[in-house]
């Protein structure tokens, strides 16, 4: 398991890399006429690949030879700048849209059949009538179960164009017989905000997992929520945060921000800058802020956090973030795919960049920062971290900030060994606690149909049995013979944070894990003694 697990951060290295783009709200100045005239390098290019089309001894897929070339000029300009085929284009656009048309269910392929662990809130499914637990064996005529079907296929069938309808064949368990449901397909959100809520009686919370289309909208409506609830200080979370659209970032510190405070300003290779600052329609102006960061926080959530930095607001809380600060832009080539191209490089308000250091043509060591970190003890010791003086840069109030690879917070909290430990993280990625709390769930129903939600997690413990019941069911699935009952604590923690998700809802698993979360606790703790640390 250790072996496999070694490759999870450049995993998230290479999503940071594809799926993030900052940059929509550049445009070019040159016509496309200038832009695409005929030139000796592209023919050069473009009559080898028809000497291969045409004259080559055997039959070759040139459009594969295509990706491979764009991939390989891509690869040596910088980390970020990515292809995305075809085929991935529209996974890509839904993600960062915020939505996609479909049927509104979160499915688990549970021994050969569709299992609805929980349908969407309010979603057509939901609406229809479909159940947790419910198995779908046939979507109108086509079977969707057998050891065949996969998780693309199941999507395929079950997504559509909006307001059509499909046909679902449904087994209930305790129902006489098979049941049928005609679900209308429409717009299903995929939530960024995971969570809002009270921490405190003043301190609310909100955790963000990217920038897409609709996240602004998502943020401000928590916010408007928890003010209206008492909160006078606000912990958002921006931990395992990728990044995503420049401008909603922008919003975002907005809201934070006094009139006319620099947020960020761009610069292009012409030396072209373009200055972003905040307006006076900010709703928390005048409130408490804790941004909470880790080595995973990236692109969009760095603007954040280092625009309120640099502007004496509030206070950054964990450990030293991603380091992007190169600007995307999303670029159609006419076939379907699309190329982000980074066209810019962002600043803060101070004028630091914190894109860390890269060699072109070397993003495996650039993606694997983080065993560096890991090696030299920055995740679990403040005096680890290393800075460059030459990139030292001073804060309105003299605060000093360094550039050069990430924000550094004001609040260093170490990585908790106990539960963001390597095994664990492997567990959670592969959904052996989702599954697991699902069939926990579905042996009996009825026994959790009156549990309501403030008697469950105040009171609802997970047993010795059940640890063991769990070392059970992921040594079965993954075939190896693992003990772990050194990290009972961890696993109970984290299946009754996932049956509490599958039960209520996604603020109550982040309740849950939050209860013993060290950098939230901080967070909490901190706040209490705010109006101190404001002066210093």
């Amino acid at each position: 398991m250790a072996t496999k697990n070694k490759y999870i951060p450049l995993i998230i290295g290479a999503a940071i890399a594809a799926g993030v783009v900052i940059g929509g709200k550049l445009n070019f100045s040159d016509t496309s006429d200038n832009l695409f005239t005929s030139n000796s390098k592209k023919n050069k290019l473009n009559r080898l690949i028809d000497y291969i089309d045409y004259e080559y001894v055997e039959e070759v897929n040139t459009d594969s030879i295509v990706d491979v070339t764009v991939n390989g000029i891509l690869q040596n300009l910088d980390p970020h700048s990515t292809y995305i085929p075809k085929e991935d284009l529209k996974r890509v656009t839904e993600n960062m849209k915020g939505d996609f048309v479909g049927i509104g269910i979160n499915f688990y392929a549970y021994r050969d059949t569709i299992a609805v662990i929980k349908p969407t809130k309010n979603g057509p499914s939901e609406q229809a009538g479909i159940l947790s637990g419910d198995r779908i064996l046939m979507a109108d005529n086509d079977t969707l179960y057998g050891a065949q079907i996969t998780n693309s296929m199941i999507s395929q069938k079950l997504k559509g164009d909006k307001n059509t309808s499909i046909k679902l064949t449904v087994y209930r368990k305790g129902a006489p017989e098979l049941l049928e449901f005609d679900v209308k397909r429409k717009a299903i959100p995929i939530k960024s905000v995971d969570a809002a809520y009270m921490l405190t009686e003043e301190l609310g919370y909100i955790k963000i997992n990217r920038f897409a289309e609709s996240t602004y909208k998502e943020f401000k409506a928590a916010l408007d929520t928890l003010q209206g609830q008492g909160a006078k200080k606000l912990a958002l979370d921006l931990r395992e945060n990728p990044g995503g659209f420049l401008g909603i970032a922008e919003q975002i510190v907005d809201e934070f921000l006094e009139d006319d405070k620099l947020i960020l300003f761009t610069k292009d290779k012409r030396g072209k800058e373009e200055y972003v600052y905040a307006t006076g329609n900010g709703a928390f102006e005048d409130g408490e802020i804790f941004i909470l960061i880790n080595e995973n926080s990236a692109s969009a959530s760095e603007v954040v956090a280092g625009a309120l930095q640099d502007n004496d607001k509030g206070i950054i809380v964990g450990r030293r973030s991603y380091g992007k600060g190169l600007v995307q832009r999303e670029m159609a080539l006419g076939d379907g795919s699309a190329v982000r191209l980074t066209v810019s490089r962002y600043y803060t308000p101070t004028g630091r960049s914190i894109q860390k250091p890269y060699t072109n043509g070397d993003s495996e060591s650039y993606f694997n920062d983080y065993y560096k970190r890991l090696r030299t003890g920055e995740l679990a010791h403040e005096e680890s971290i290393t800075v460059d003086d030459s990139l030292k840069f001073t804060t309105p109030k003299g605060k000093v900030v360094y550039g050069g690879g990430g924000i550094i917070p004001d609040i260093f909290v170490p990585v908790d060994q106990s539960f963001d430990n390597e095994t664990l993280n492997y567990l959670r990625r592969r959904g052996h606690f989702r599954y697991f709390a699902f069939e926990a769930l579905d042996k009996d129903r009825m026994l959790y149909q009156d549990l309501t939600r403030s008697d469950f997690m105040a009171n609802y413990e997970v047993e010795d049995s059940v640890v063991v019941r769990f070392q059970n069911f992921v040594n079965l699935r993954e075939g190896t013979n693992i003990n772990f009952m050194v990290y009972s604590s961890e696993i109970k923690r984290l299946i009754k944070a996932n049956l509490a998700g599958q039960l209520f809802d996604d603020i109550a698993f982040e309740e849950v894990i939050n209860n013993d979360d060290t950098m939230v606790q901080e967070v909490i703790l901190l706040s209490t003694e705010y109006p101190t640390l404001k002066q210093h």
